[in-house]
Formats: structure tokens, C-alpha cells, sequence
């Protein structure tokens, strides 16, 4: 029995019912508009007609694979907003549709330098999770094991602080700031981990942690003296390790020695959850960087920023056995 537009008791909402090669159908069109519904009712008969001849890899779409990769686990607001850019390029493009020649297009669309970007954000914000989907999609048989050429990406110098600026650091920064750079500094700890680290998985007398990585691995450390000794300091010992710096109230008034519970997930890399406090300590300790300078939305005046030269992910470089950085903290 062919598929047919019908209608639900106490519901304005068009359904389709029926039997496509022995397989019962009844869905939602997900309108209430006829025209709309009758599109909706010949595709949906199509693809299952085709899926029953060809087999499911020959209808799955890349958003019923987006989809489905969402369902699956939860996913970071990072990764999200990359497939949300992808799923508005792609839409309902046949997974085995996207070969290399689709992905130098969604290059050239979703980047904001097109094709010009560098190899680095092309990985990061189109290959990386569009990968991610299709692996997810081929393992269920719905299409082929996905081949890309990797964009090249150029290597750049890595950038770390010296023994002398990593003091320099601790002391100009903020005081709930100071204990989160020693233990970074201290560690080589991503931000990631260290932002996420709970007191129940510290142990300041054995001088171990125990840090959770992005792939849900857990990673065991050493806390050197000087980062036991900035630990001991912070109180209460529940909850999240670092906690972020709350100083105004809803009526603009200063609260001084407030933080937060934990640091929210905004969906910045690099360190971008300490963004404004690592910019101001670079700046007190006289390291180097430069003022950016715009008018606002709306403002008149100008505003300037202290942009640093060096990112809060040189923090992740430990210092060599023996130095003597942070001790003065």
C-alpha cells in the first residue's frame, strides 16, 4: 500500500501511513501545510523505496547522520557549532555524495578566508568533524570509510615561558588567578584539565592528581612542592579545584575575595576562559604584546585592549626539573 496523507485526532499536524516493500510506515510531515506534506510524502516514498533496493547507505543524508552522531554521546559547544556550519552546507546531502571535491567547497563557504585559510583551521573547524560524522556513519554501514587529503600545516615556533617570566606572571596576576598559572606552570596541564580538576581527585600529601582528558581518559601527575604549597591555600577543598573570580553583583557593585563555583564551558580553546585575567597579568608583568584598538557596537569612543603575545597554552610547556620559577609564591 502506497504511502498516503493522513490525519490525527485532536492535532492539525499531517501524517504519512502505509507499506513501502513490506515495511510499515507512520510519521509526521512536520506540517500542517498540504502542499508541503505532499513533498514531504513523495520524497519519503522514494527513499524508501530506494533503501529497500539498494540498501540504507544509498538514502542516508548527512543531517540524519549529524543527527544521530549528536544522539549517540554528549558533544562539547565547540564541536556543535562546527556541525551546525556544516549541517547548513551539506543538509541533505547523500553521505556517499561527500568526497574531496565537497569538502574544497565547504572549505571555500564556511571559512571565513575560503579556500585562503590556513591548514590549522581547516583541520580544526571543517576535516576534523566532518570526519568525525562520516567515521561515525561508516561504521553503521551507511556509507564508505571516509579519504581526505589533509591540509598541510605549517610549523610554527613553539612558544613557552622562561623561568623568570613564568614569576614574573604569577606575581602581577590576580590572587584567584595566581594558584591556577603555578599549577599550569607548575604541571604542563592543559587548561582543559586543570579547569575541570575536583578536590576529591587530589592528593596534596602523596603529591598526585588525577586529570580527565578530552577522550575521557583519565591522566595521573605530579605536584611539584610549589604547587602543593599554592594548593593548600585555596579554601573550600570541595568542588572544582579553580574556580573563576566573581566581582561585580547584578547592581554593579564590587564583592571582593568572590568566586564562582566553576568555570563555565563557553566553547573557547586556548585559554580562552581566562582570556581578560591572562591579559591583564601579561600585561603587569611587562611581557610582550600589543594594544588593539576599535570603537564598539554602538559607542562613540574608542577602546583599547591588551592583546599578548604569548597564548595561556605556553602554560602547558613545563619548566625543566630544578628551576626556581613560582617559588617566590
Amino acid at each position: 500500500m502506497p504511502l498516503k496523507l493522513v490525519t490525527r485526532k485532536n492535532s492539525q499536524m499531517l501524517y504519512i501511513r502505509g507499506t513501502v516493500r513490506g515495511q510499515s510506515i507512520y510519521e509526521s510531515t512536520g506540517t500542517t501545510v498540504l502542499q508541503q506534506a505532499e513533498a514531504y510524502r513523495a520524497k519519503r516514498e522514494a527513499e524508501l523505496w530506494a533503501e529497500s533496493v539498494y540498501g540504507k547507505r544509498a538514502t542516508v543524508t548527512f543531517a540524519h547522520a549529524v543527527a544521530a552522531y549528536l544522539e549517540a554521546e554528549e558533544r562539547s559547544e565547540t564541536t556543535r557549532t562546527h556541525l551546525s556550519r556544516l549541517l547548513h552546507h551539506f543538509g541533505t546531502t547523500k553521505l556517499d555524495d561527500i568526497g574531496q571535491n565537497e569538502l574544497d567547497e565547504a572549505y571555500k563557504v564556511i571559512l571565513t578566508k575560503g579556500a585562503k585559510a590556513t591548514g590549522a583551521t581547516k583541520i580544526r573547524a571543517v576535516l576534523t568533524p566532518l570526519r568525525a560524522v562520516l567515521e561515525f556513519a561508516a561504521i553503521r554501514g551507511w556509507c564508505s570509510k571516509p579519504a581526505f587529503q589533509r591540509p598541510k600545516v605549517l610549523q610554527v615556533r613553539m612558544q613557552f615561558l622562561r623561568p623568570a617570566e613564568a614569576t614574573a606572571l604569577v606575581e602581577a596576576a590576580a590572587d584567584h588567578l595566581k594558584p591556577l598559572l603555578i599549577f599550569l606552570i607548575g604541571t604542563g596541564a592543559r587548561m582543559s584539565e586543570a579547569l575541570e580538576l575536583e578536590w576529591k581527585d587530589v592528593d596534596l600529601k602523596g603529591h598526585r592528581a588525577v586529570v580527565w582528558q578530552k577522550q575521557g581518559d583519565e591522566r595521573h601527575i605530579d605536584l611539584p612542592p610549589v604547587v602543593v604549597r599554592a594548593l593548600k591555600d585555596i579554601v573550600p577543598k570541595i568542588g572544582r579545584v579553580f574556580r573563576p573570580s566573581r566581582r561585580h553583583t547584578r547592581r554593579g557593585a564590587l564583592r571582593p575575595n568572590d568566586v564562582g563555583q566553576a568555570y563555565q564551558n563557553t566553547g573557547r580553546t586556548g585559554g580562552g576562559q581566562i582570556k581578560t585575567a591572562w591579559a591583564t597579568a601579561c600585561r603587569k608583568a611587562g611581557l610582550p604584546g600589543h594594544n588593539r584598538v576599535w570603537i564598539p557596537k554602538g559607542a562613540t569612543e574608542p577602546k583599547t585592549q591588551f592583546v599578548p603575545d604569548i597564548p595561556p597554552t605556553a602554560c602547558a610547556t613545563p619548566l625543566p626539573l630544578g628551576t626556581t620559577a613560582c617559588t617566590k609564591t
